[in-house]
């Protein structure tokens, strides 16, 4: 059950994520920064992909994803397509891996110490949802603002 409302909510905010890429109608636009915002649309998606990738795909479901946590941040002007094709094959990896539990590994010790604490991979996936959507919001707030 709690599987499968994973699944649903990371499933519903990638979709969510690549259809605002997808809204920029100046792609340049999406590795714009302003006044008080320091972090681009695109780096936010590059940002949310290394994220999901590396936690889930690479510890989870052990993808041999390697991540460059700062290249998230520095990169700039990918173009959109490659953003899209980024955020779909995370959807992917998303619903690969998740499938591939059961509740009892929800339960267990999430194999890497991420807040300086144990925590169960339940726990640590809800983290990560609710990660997704406060990026997303971002974005959400980045493209109408500036585009």
């Amino acid at each position: 059950m709690v599987i499968e409302s994973l699944k649903s909510l990371f499933n519903r905010d990638l979709s969510k994520l690549k259809i605002e890429i997808e809204l920029y109608q100046n792609e340049s636009t999406i590795w714009a920064i302003d006044k008080n915002i320091s972090n681009s649309a695109g780096n936010l998606c590059l940002h949310l992909i290394g994220n999901l990738n590396t936690y889930i795909g690479g510890e989870i479901g052990k993808t041999g994803y390697v991540r460059d946590r700062p290249l998230e941040f520095s990169l700039k002007d990918i173009p959109k397509s490659e953003l899209i094709l980024k955020i779909e094959n995370t959807i992917e990896v998303i619903n690969n891996t998740l499938g591939l539990l059961t509740e009892k590994d929800l339960e267990e010790v999430y194999p890497q110490i991420v807040f300086e604490k144990e925590m169960t991979t339940g726990f640590f996936l809800i983290h990560l949802s609710t990660h997704l959507a406060y990026h997303l919001g971002q974005i959400n707030y980045h493209r109408r603002l500036l585009d």
